[in-house]
């Protein structure tokens, strides 16, 4: 084979190594183009539309509560609040329920707030922020009862009657645990309370945190060691699934409130 012959079989060679491997490389350079731009997050949305949209049930003091006037207030609203300014946004509050939180959030809500328990069922369909608050079930009773509801044993009874509200944890965990007793679903978280201490019913077991409200609230009540609660639990909010972009500003917010105290004053405000 001679020299000129020997050159173009070489350069027929690497070209069709070249044309080999090209649509790969090509699909590896694009993959990685990709990789380097970020996807848009709801964080730019929330900017850009000038809202923060906060879906919440407005019936769960101290988190959250719908007064008269049509306006919310309690913990939450006031750090939904603090988050829309570090945004530069306003808050919007959407009114919810708690069988409908979910469906609402997904549909309508950049975050779900209010006093929401973590749970398995809800992380398949939302990413929750780092837990703000540590809590857990325990019962609310007349003061004369405390003694006799200190157990689940002692409550899950036929003579028991335990009173909940509908489409939360609370429900999920009088259901699981209390099979035995005479149970109420009432449907007005607000004044659910009220109807222990009628006598309409013996017991409600709830967040801890809100039964120390609640006896505060209702001079009567008293809330069963709540120091020591039956399950452990926590509350955080819900943002959208698959958005770490946005999750992450949000936990950073949060961190930034608590190291600072603004976290701590706006709980001191609403449960001392």
């Amino acid at each position: 084979m001679n020299k000129t012959a020997l050159a173009w079989t070489s350069a027929l060679i690497c070209a069709s190594a070249l044309s080999a491997v090209s649509p790969a490389s090509a699909q590896t350079n694009s993959a990685a183009s990709a990789a380097a731009t970020p996807q848009g997050s709801r964080l730019d949305e929330i900017v850009a539309r000038g809202t923060l949209r906060a879906c919440t049930t407005g019936d769960y003091k101290p988190y959250s509560f719908y007064k008269p006037d049509g306006q919310f207030e309690g913990i939450d609203i006031d750090m939904a609040e603090s988050l829309a300014h570090s945004l530069g946004v306003k808050a919007e509050f959407v009114k919810t329920s708690w069988s409908n939180l979910m469906n609402d959030f997904v549909a309508k809500c950049d975050v779900a707030i209010g006093g929401v328990s973590t749970t398995l069922d809800r992380q398949k369909r939302a990413f929750f922020t780092e837990p703000y608050m540590i809590d857990g079930k325990t019962p609310i009773v007349r003061c004369d009862d405390v003694n006799k509801y200190q157990t689940v044993a002692q409550i899950d009874q036929p003579s028991t009657r335990v009173i909940v509200n509908p489409g939360g944890t609370n429900e999920r965990f009088a259901k699981q645990f209390f099979p035995h007793a005479n149970m109420t679903v009432y449907p007005d978280n607000v004044t659910v309370f009220k109807q222990i201490l009628a006598g309409k019913a013996d017991v409600m077991v709830t967040d801890a945190s809100e039964t120390l409200l609640q006896q505060k609230l209702n001079p009567g009540l008293c809330s069963v060691h709540p120091d020591k609660p039956f399950q452990y639990g926590e509350k955080a909010w819900m943002v959208p699934r698959g958005d770490v972009v946005f999750q992450q500003y949000v936990d950073q917010w949060l961190h930034l409130a608590r190291a600072t105290g603004e976290y701590q004053a706006i709980q001191d405000k609403w449960l001392k």
